[in-house]
Order: C-alpha cells, then structure tokens, then sequence
C-alpha cells in the first residue's frame, strides 16, 4: 500500500495482525511508475491497480515488521520538528509585525512551544532509555562527537536500516549518495538525489557543528576538500556520507567511536 500521510497504519497494524505480510511503498514512485506504463489518468480503481502492479514489479523488495517502539519515537520525533517548523514562522512573522498585540500573541505562542519542545525531548529521552535497543544504538551514535541525543533519537526512528545494509545504501537512504549523470562522452556533475528528507536536515546540521567544531576526524576530511576547491556545501555533504558509514559500520559492529580506526576509513 501506499503512504498516506498516517492513515494508512490502521491498515497495515491490521492485515499484520492477520499474518498478511505488508509493504508500505512512496508514492511518488507508484505514480512515476504508471506514468512510466503510459497510465496517465489517475482515480481509485487506476491507483488500486498500480500498486499491486507496482508490488508484483518490484516484488523482491522484503515486507515491513511492525516495530511498535519505533513508531512511537518516529512519531514524537517528527512531531518535535513540526513544532521547530511553527517556531521558526511564528518568528518570522513575528519579525515583520508592528502590531503590539500581534506581537504580544506570537511571544505567548512561542513560548508555549518552546515548554512543549522541551517536554517533547524529554518523552523522546524517556522511551529510549527505557527500550533496551534504542538505548544501545543511542549509546554507539552519541559516542561520535558531535551527534547527540536529537540526532540519535532522529537516526533510530527514521533509518532502523543502520547496520543492516551495505555502505552504498546507507548513504542512499539518507539521501547523500551520488549519482552519475553521463551520457556519451558528456561526464556531468554528480549530484544526491531521493533519501529520507527529514532525518538528512537532521543529520546536515549536526555535521555541519562535528565537521566545523567538534569533530577532529570531520573536520580534516573537510578541510582536505576544501583545500581541494570542493564546495563548502559539497564537502559538508560529503563529510555526511563519509559519517553515515562510518556509523553503519559501527552500528553494525556494535562499537563505539574510535578515531584512529574512523580517520583510517
């Protein structure tokens, strides 16, 4: 089945609890695929259709246990980002308001945000503490310097993958691996596509702190691309691929951060 922006849980909880294995697959893909088969009208029956065409497709793509634990962390964590999204436009608008009571209104809702972030972190630190596995993978990503408990909580949620996978899907699911974009002898740049948005925002802004501050290994890979002529923003995204493998590989050794063997990589 498609995502439906939450609506389709009931759904997928209920066929698993049938014995029904599920497959929860994105959109887009589903509608780039009927486009792909010249199927361009689009109502129930036509969606219906291509999904289970879609499915039988792409049929060696695993089904998806049901991880009660990290769905409710998934949840409280996008939930926190949806209150950091109406922080920052509440501050915006804030910002450009001359009406006192206007004003008055916004520093009223911004703090009353500001207490249900803090409070929303601190259910997020609570239910990894408490979850035996989201502890011990909390306790291996906190050991890098430079990620901390957000970020950890956000990579537990979104990317249950980590350790599981190879190096080059790694990167791909958090959306910084490159892809070629030749044809002939025309040589393109190479640029990240797909990935999961909202935990690369995440991850992009605790490495821009580990390889600009806190991170001795980061921040050498970095400065050696820059030396290079490589982009800032190019050598951050590759400071992120370089991070998200080197956690892959720790997750999946069940070992913390050791700086000799990471620089080494």
């Amino acid at each position: 089945m498609e995502a439906s922006g939450g609506y389709e849980r009931g759904w997928a909880k209920t066929l698993r609890a049938a014995g029904i294995e599920v497959r929860i697959v994105d959109p887009k893909r589903v509608r780039s695929f009927a486009r792909s088969a010249g199927r361009l009208a689009k109502n129930d029956a036509i969606d219906a259709e291509m999904i289970a065409w879609f499915a039988e497709t792409f049929g060696q793509a695993p089904g998806q246990a049901y991880d009660a634990a990290r769905e409710k962390l998934a949840q409280m964590v996008n939930a926190r980002q949806g209150l950091l999204d109406l922080q920052t436009a509440l501050q915006n608008r804030s910002e450009h308001s001359e009406v006192e009571e206007v004003q008055k209104m916004h520093a009223r809702l911004l703090k009353k945000i500001a207490g249900e972030v803090v409070r929303l972190e601190a259910a997020i630190t609570a239910l990894i503490k408490s979850t035996k596995d989201f502890a011990e993978l909390a306790e291996i990503i906190e050991s890098v310097p430079g990620l901390g408990e957000i970020t950890s909580a956000g990579l537990i949620a979104a990317m249950p993958e980590l350790g599981q996978v190879s190096n080059k899907i790694a990167a791909a699911l958090l959306g910084v691996a490159p892809y070629d974009d030749d044809s002939g002898k025309r040589r393109g740049e190479r640029q990240i596509k797909g990935g999961r948005r909202r935990v690369r925002n995440l991850f992009y802004m605790a490495c821009l702190g580990a390889a600009t501050r806190h991170n001795p290994v980061l921040k050498a890979f970095y400065r050696r691309l820059i030396m290079k002529g490589k982009e800032p923003k190019v050598a951050l995204v590759a400071c992120m691929r370089k991070l998200i493998v080197i956690l892959n590989i720790m997750i999946a050794r069940r070992q913390k951060w050791d700086p000799a063997l990471c620089a080494a990589g």
